[in-house]
């Protein structure tokens, strides 16, 4: 492997990259570091964790002048990783006399006035931001030699490709364009067309790939039941630290008020936190102070969070993209990690889209064999329950006789194992469209998987066959996200 003496770095440059403890270029450093430093435009596909803010942000130092002018400009798509890669321009760049910032919503515009006005080398933006002070004139690019993309396809997913392109018409023609994605959409190459010059790929795997050493559990759960199973499996495995991903904010909020009522060390973190709130999280997180974050898929790109031991997919998500990006927190830079799937009745079109992208034998399914996935709902669950059947029964019942038809329904309810006692959950007028499908179950651990003295509670070898459940393709089903 090569060493960053050999890919022809100052020496100032060295020194830091020795001093912070990096010995040897990653896979994307040694590919992309050699390219950029020859002043060539680069499209680097990497997943995160794999050290690409480094293969852009070294070979930019090398190359910055002395004229005291913007220079490097990286657009990036949130807060928190404009901090995060500010940090590390400062850090890679101690020795050299460089300036840097970073700029972005949620912080005043005054203060970031007054430091782009005294004057930066380097400067690193979310979009919308960036243009609020270029329309008040408190900077210009025509001076920007360096152009960097990183997360892009964050950006077109967050909306932001028209904001790039805006800002981009700032940008004077003579630059050097690196641009960063763990993916690469038709939107994405057609932004690289019309923006770069021959530029040169790099990539240290096809795009949209799983990073190796994830183990990938699926748990079929009860909506009622996965705060429970959620705090058995955080109680029982051997948990360094985890992120928790929900689909929404609301959600993110209510599992850490549940976990933080269990008197566990959780953060949160999404978009309506305050960047104060959100900065404390992740410093917090970083240290150990918390060892559980609960996030939307803010926290799934491009942020530097190390030593993640386990990831929870508390809510499916609604692209196989996503859940790569997720399961990538963990197992970073070749370490190993576990990725969870809670999954309730209610996410099978979902389920079904990963396993048809991903391929079903890479989803172990497992259930924790101490867990009572038969039990019945907390009172409140079970109020709002009753109260969904009950509209949802007085909508049917609309226009028709109590012998009308049934109403058609796309999906099934969910109908579980009777219990010996205790009400039945599956009373209510029948349903059906179609074929008819076998009731969706609970995976349920027998006799002949029971733990042996001694062994993991969770351990995916004795897990037992799937539940059954009929596989639906999916029909433009979406739910409301982040």
């Amino acid at each position: 492997m090569q060493t960053f003496e050999e890919l022809g770095l100052k020496t100032e440059l060295l020194n830091a990259l020795e001093e912070a403890g990096y010995r040897k270029p990653m896979p994307i450093q040694a590919r992309a570091i050699p390219v950029a430093l020859e002043g060539k435009d680069v499209i680097g596909c990497a997943q995160t964790g794999t050290g690409k803010t480094a293969a852009f942000a070294l070979p930019i130092l090398h190359r910055l002048t002395r004229e005291r002018k913007l220079q490097a400009l990286v657009l990036v798509p949130t807060r928190e990783l404009a901090v995060q890669i500010g940090d590390s321009f400062r850090k890679y760049g101690k020795r050299l006399s460089f300036r840097s910032t970073a700029v972005f919503g949620g912080m005043e515009m005054d203060v970031q006035t007054r430091t782009l006005r005294k004057g930066v080398e380097t400067l690193i933006a979310t979009p919308g931001r960036l243009l609020d002070h270029l329309r008040r004139g408190n900077l210009t690019l025509e001076h920007v030699r360096h152009l960097v993309l990183d997360e892009a396809d964050r950006m077109l997913d967050m909306g932001f490709l028209p904001d790039v392109e805006e800002i981009i018409s700032h940008v004077s023609g003579e630059r050097q364009t690196l641009l960063f994605s763990a993916t690469m959409p038709p939107e994405i190459r057609r932004l690289a067309a019309r923006h770069m010059k021959e530029p040169v790929r790099v990539e240290t795997a096809p795009p949209s790939t799983l990073a190796k050493g994830i183990s990938h559990r699926v748990y079929a759960v009860p909506r009622y039941l996965k705060d429970q199973l959620l705090l058995r499996l955080l109680q029982d495995e051997p948990i360094d630290s985890v992120l928790i991903f929900t689909r929404t904010r609301r959600g993110a909020d209510r599992v850490a008020g549940y976990l933080e009522q269990k008197s566990l060390p959780v953060a949160r973190l999404h978009s309506d936190r305050t960047q104060r709130q959100r900065l404390r999280a992740l410093k917090g997180f970083r240290s150990g102070e918390f060892k559980i974050l609960v996030a939307t898929d803010i926290a799934a790109r491009g942020l530097d969070i190390p030593s993640v031991s386990h990831v929870v997919n508390y809510d499916l998500p609604e692209r196989a993209e996503d859940y790569i990006h997720r399961a990538g927190r963990t197992a970073r830079a070749d370490a190993t990690g576990l990725s969870f799937c809670l999954m309730s009745p209610e996410e099978i079109d979902l389920y079904n889209l990963l396993e048809t992208e991903m391929g079903r034998d890479m989803l172990v399914w497992t259930s924790h064999p101490e867990f009572d996935y038969l039990s019945e709902p907390p009172a409140d669950a079970q109020r709002r329950h009753r109260e969904t059947r009950d509209s949802r029964d007085m909508r049917d019942s609309r226009g028709r006789g109590p012998s009308g038809p049934s109403r058609s329904s796309g999906s099934s309810r969910f109908s579980g194992p009777s219990r010996s006692s205790g009400p039945s959950r599956s009373s209510g007028p029948s349903r059906s469209s179609g074929p008819s499908r076998r009731p969706f179950r609970p995976a349920q651990p027998s006799a002949s998987h029971a733990p042996e003295s001694g062994s993991s509670t969770t351990s995916p070898s004795a897990a037992p066959p799937k539940p059954p459940f009929g596989r639906r393709r999916s029909s433009g089903y979406r739910s409301r996200t982040e």
